[in-house]
């Protein structure tokens, strides 16, 4: 089990370094716009559209990472007060009863469009460039399902520190 959960940190690390090659391109595509823009008094249709799917790239492919780093966003105003165990409790029901929900909606809906923009072979009209949608939509659903296998790994730790009153690793 140890070496599941180790496999699972280990992908969400290495995907947040892949992923953070990312943030370059993002850059250059904008800088480019930019220039295009105010220097050369045109605009290019592209670089909106691939600007916004580079940063949403970035943006989902993070989440499991932040989640394994547990940076993610919580309520702190009460919780930061509470004891360890406390703290842990909250964790575990607050999985339990809203995250794994959340993401099994979200991966369900994800995958419905993901195979629906493939299959109709989907365009993005956000521009009149119209790239396709299937391959940004494939990456949520890739993001939502390492997503979830950190959750459960985090979710697996929880309950071993809940029951044993130490931690896994």
């Amino acid at each position: 089990m140890r070496a599941t959960l180790r496999a699972i940190d280990a992908i969400s690390e290495w995907t947040a370094k892949a992923v953070s090659w990312l943030a370059i391109a993002l850059v250059l595509v904008l800088v480019f716009d930019v220039i295009e823009r105010y220097v050369f008094g045109g605009a290019t249709v592209w670089a909106y559209e691939t600007g916004t799917m580079l940063g949403a790239t970035i943006y989902v492919m993070g989440w499991a990472y932040v989640h394994r780093m547990r940076e993610h966003i919580r309520v702190d105003v009460i919780y930061v007060h509470l004891t360890p165990r406390a703290q842990l409790i909250i964790d575990v029901i607050g999985t339990v009863l809203f995250m794994l929900p959340l993401l099994y909606v979200l991966i369900d809906t994800s995958i419905y469009y993901m195979l629906r923009a493939w299959r109709i072979e989907e365009k993005l009209a956000e521009t009149f460039w119209y790239p396709p949608a299937g391959p940004f939509r494939t990456v949520v659903v890739v993001a939502l399902f390492l997503l979830a296998f950190q959750t459960v790994a985090h979710l697996i730790r929880d309950f071993y520190q809940l029951f044993r009153n130490k931690a896994y690793d």
